[in-house]
């Protein structure tokens, strides 16, 4: 098996390798490359990014941002948002711990970032005001401490693989340890998740991808397609749309963010398939990930002006992104002895074509007969609080 693999950084053993370029592939037919460099100028002044580009999808991971994915391109797609924030940023210009809570927001521009691992729901405050729990949490914004990536020649696959650890002495040790894989030529990421309990007593975590999505996947006449089981508005302003939670209206200068909980149905192997196409069919992306892994799923809707970010948010996840001491009394987590693990897989289907949305739709479509969806006009006891 012709496979080569390249440490570009560890800590421990002092490596760091700022720029990396793999080598030409052996088969002359064969395209793909991996790439490093780090980003300079403003508050992205030292990230750096792994570029990966199979063929077909190209994407861009950023290690120094929990192995965050900032944005991802097929053929002249782009796939990502435009964010107020001109990132990727470095962490050391986000006040994760601000006494709002809210500070994570100013480093929020990715396609893809983790929420968690301890938290990442809605700022958490005790009885006095004072923070408990930050908005999504910390692993968003810790840098990675080892990363490695991987060139099979044999099977075509190429991977980025990082560990991140988050770690306060006496409260917690958790460790993420994280794959992105792809083969030359296919338009799909497969993303590969292992949390692991480092400490020597029981642990409680959560995790939820944040993937955001803007134009051209996002338009004026988009449209959600999901196998729904149930839905529950988060809140008054979220119920005001529930009649129309599947589709998405153009820009609107200062429009309030709508969020909506969902269960939705598994097909027979435990895969639950999203599909986000845009008004014409040009564009989308159909988001697989293992049910009993992720049993939540959250859709944000914040369809504000482009300049402010236009964008939506698909969010599978243990839980559902309400304050920790919520979701903590409904039991949403997952709860790892002294060196065990829980396992989290995801795939993007980066879709470009009429097609490949309509096979998607059909894949969903399979699911959703016989499905007699709940669809709360009101938040719900249980799901959010009311």
């Amino acid at each position: 098996m012709a496979e080569s693999i390249w440490v570009l950084t560890d800590s421990d053993q002092g490596i760091h390798e700022a720029e990396f370029e793999s080598p030409e592939p052996a088969k002359g037919d064969a395209t793909y490359s991996i790439k490093r460099q780090t980003l300079r100028g403003g508050v992205r002044e030292g990230v750096d990014t792994i570029e990966v580009d199979n063929g077909a999808v190209k994407f861009a991971v950023v290690p120094m941002r929990g192995m965050g994915l900032w944005k991802a391109w097929a053929g002249e797609t782009e796939y990502g948002w435009r964010s107020a924030v001109k990132g990727p940023v470095h962490p050391q210009y986000v006040p994760v711990l601000d006494p709002n809570g809210l500070g994570w927001l100013e480093g929020f521009d990715e396609l893809l970032c983790r929420c968690g691992l301890i938290s990442n729901g809605a700022p958490d405050f005790d009885a006095d005001g004072r923070l408990r729990y930050p908005l999504h949490g910390r692993i968003g914004n810790l840098p990675a401490s080892r990363v490695e990536v991987t060139v099979n020649e044999t099977s075509g696959e190429l991977s980025v693989r990082g560990i991140v650890d988050e770690a306060r002495f006496l409260f917690h040790q958790l460790r993420l340890e994280t794959t992105y894989a792809t083969k030359v030529g296919e338009n799909r990421i497969r993303i590969t998740d292992k949390v692991t309990n480092l400490s020597g007593t029981p642990a409680e975590s959560q995790m939820l991808y944040h993937i955001n999505f803007g134009p051209p996947v996002l338009d004026a006449g988009a449209k959600l397609v999901a196998p729904v089981n149930a839905i529950v508005p988060r809140d008054s302003r979220a119920a005001e749309g529930i009649n129309g939670w599947e589709n998405y209206p153009a820009p609107q200068a200062g429009f309030t963010e709508q969020v909506y909980f969902f269960d939705l149905a598994a097909d027979s192997t435990g895969i639950v398939p999203v599909l986000l196409k845009n008004a014409h069919g040009t564009a989308g992306v159909c988001l697989r990930y293992r049910r009993e892994q992720l049993p939540c799923f959250t859709l944000w809707k914040n369809t504000a002006a482009e300049a402010d970010g236009y964008v939506t948010g698909l969010e599978p996840g243990t839980n559902y992104p309400n304050p920790r001491s919520f979701e903590g009394e409904q039991a949403r987590f997952a709860k790892l002895a002294p060196g065990a693990s829980v396992t989290f897989q995801l795939e993007l289907e980066l879709l470009t074509d009429a097609k490949g949305i309509g096979a998607c739709e059909v894949e969903i479509g399979k699911l959703t007969r016989g499905l007699n969806p709940q669809i709360f006009s009101t938040p719900q006891k249980g799901w959010t609080k009311v």
